[in-house]
């Protein structure tokens, strides 16, 4: 199963979806002449504001669901991934993917607010909405929803729940063996498992408003909390600091594992923590209440600032002024051994050891929380994009397959990961994040080439917040954008 994974990967994660990924976000940061420096006071402004309707949720509560989806494994376990098998440059290429990828989260995410629908009382929009009535590509647009339910329902909550199970572990120990269908399991990562399952199924039985409210207060608690300890240990270690952005700078051009290994994931890992370009922050964007489709896509572009920048930051500093890293080279062999040389490299272990080299006792069980929250409302997330696509589906294409059906594979792929290898969960999750970075980035390129309505909706926005910022209208037929029906009601 892992070599046939691996297969797949090699394929699909190629130098050219590398960069797609980079040249996307360089393209769409010139055409937006770098929105993401000239609004930045503006995306503060816009988070705070805004309230939720009957049939919408609030910009923030927008952020927080998509920061549920960005905020998760690969804040952790991902940037240690990255630094093991990129070396300590990768996390350089993260920061450019993040920095360049945040003009791309606000062409994707206007997108879904323009072309969003009312649909059984609530919002709903994303790449197959917008593709469908941008290009009339429906064979497209139901490739697209196809991937993403695979995705977000199958392979990518596997990934998550791994790492939940893996930091548990961690901190807790394995505990006694159990045999099982799946082979022999630690009995930690069984009662993990349970858990998991129990309170998925309790929230995402209870529909996306449920799953808003859970997320808009957990997920800037615990980035918050997360963040205050990264910056304790910074602080106590403020002599390393330099030495270690001179170490990530420098080795992203001389890295030790190698140019291409460093580039390759810094951006992997940088796209699947921060999802700029993957298609799932539309789904979110769609369901907020705003006045106008640029003010979400400004959000979310934000959103992606938080998630690399800040949080993954965070743990790059903590596992690198620890030195609590191997790095491995092409060959599987270790170029770098601070660790025991047995330590997983895919999972949230450097970053518990790094918090528990400066707050003994306490940095196991801290980072095990703190995955586990991060990583456990990235599953609602998934589960509301992927439920978005089932319904897209369903209305245009009669697929005989049900909400109830999508909670049962979701549940069933969380406890699968749980107690499985992190390598096989890491490998399906990238597969994922692959499929639907390749489908979204070609479609948004093109979409330029038809009408470029999210650079439309960007300078009207632009001409109103400086006539009267209190007073903001849409209206599509006005700029030209056709097809944007629930803007035209």
């Amino acid at each position: 199963m892992e070599s046939i994974v691996s297969s797949i990967n090699s394929v699909i994660w190629s130098p050219a979806l590398i960069y797609l990924c980079l040249g996307a976000g360089l393209f769409y940061s010139i055409t937006t002449r770098f929105l993401q420096v000239r609004h930045f006071k503006e995306m503060w402004r816009l988070i705070l504001k805004g309230e939720s309707s009957e049939h919408g949720i609030s910009s923030f509560q927008a952020l927080a669901v998509s920061l549920s989806g960005r905020v998760g494994t690969g804040n952790i376990a991902g940037v240690a991934a990255a630094i093991g098998f990129g070396g300590p440059g990768a996390v350089f290429w993260m920061w450019v993917v993040a920095f360049l990828g945040s003009a791309t989260a606000y062409v994707e995410s206007t997108l879904g607010q323009i072309y969003k629908e009312d649909f059984e009382g609530s919002y709903r929009g994303g790449p197959a909405y917008y593709i469908e009535n941008l290009l009339g590509w429906k064979w497209y647009s139901f490739i697209f929803a196809l991937a993403t339910v695979l995705a977000c329902g199958l392979l990518l909550p596997t990934v998550q729940s791994n790492s939940i199970g893996n930091a548990v572990a961690q901190a807790l120990g394995d505990g006694s063996q159990i045999n099982s269908f799946f082979g022999v399991l630690s009995s930690t990562k069984v009662f993990t498992a349970i858990t998991i399952v129990v309170l998925l199924g309790f929230i995402v039985f209870g529909g996306l408003k449920r799953i808003a409210n859970f997320t808009q207060v957990i997920v800037p608690f615990m980035a918050l909390a997360y963040i205050l300890i990264a910056l304790s240990i910074i602080v106590l270690n403020l002599d390393k600091l330099p030495g270690v952005i001179s170490l990530i700078i420098g080795d992203a051009f001389t890295p030790m594992a190698g140019f291409g290994a460093a580039i390759g994931w810094g951006v992997k890992r940088g796209v699947y923590s921060n999802e700029a370009g993957q298609g799932t922050g539309p789904h979110a964007a769609a369901a907020a209440e705003v006045d106008h489709p640029a003010q979400q896509g400004l959000v979310q572009a934000f959103s992606v600032y938080i998630d690399t920048l800040f949080l993954c930051s965070a743990t790059a500093f903590m596992i690198l002024i620890g030195g609590t890293y191997n790095v491995q080279g092409p060959n599987e062999s270790l170029i770098v051994e601070n660790v025991a040389a047995n330590t997983e490299i895919a999972s949230p272990a450097f970053t518990q050891m790094a918090v528990d080299s400066v707050l003994t006792g306490f940095g196991d069980i801290f980072v095990a929380l703190a995955l586990f929250f991060f990583a456990f409302t990235t599953l609602l997330a998934y589960y509301f994009i992927a439920e978005v696509n089932l319904a897209y589906l369903r209305k245009h294409f009669k697929i005989p397959f049900n909400d109830t059906a999508l909670k049962i594979v979701i549940v069933s792929a969380a406890f699968y990961g749980t107690v499985k290898d992190a390598s096989l969960a890491w490998g399906m999750g990238d597969i994922g994040v692959g499929l639907m970075a390749w489908l979204n980035i070609a479609a948004i390129l093109v979409i330029f080439f038809k009408g470029k309505p999210a650079l439309l909706a960007l300078k009207d926005y632009e001409e109103q917040i400086k006539e009267n910022p209190d007073k903001i209208s849409f209206d599509p037929k006005k700029l030209g954008i056709s097809k944007a029906k629930f803007w035209e009601k």
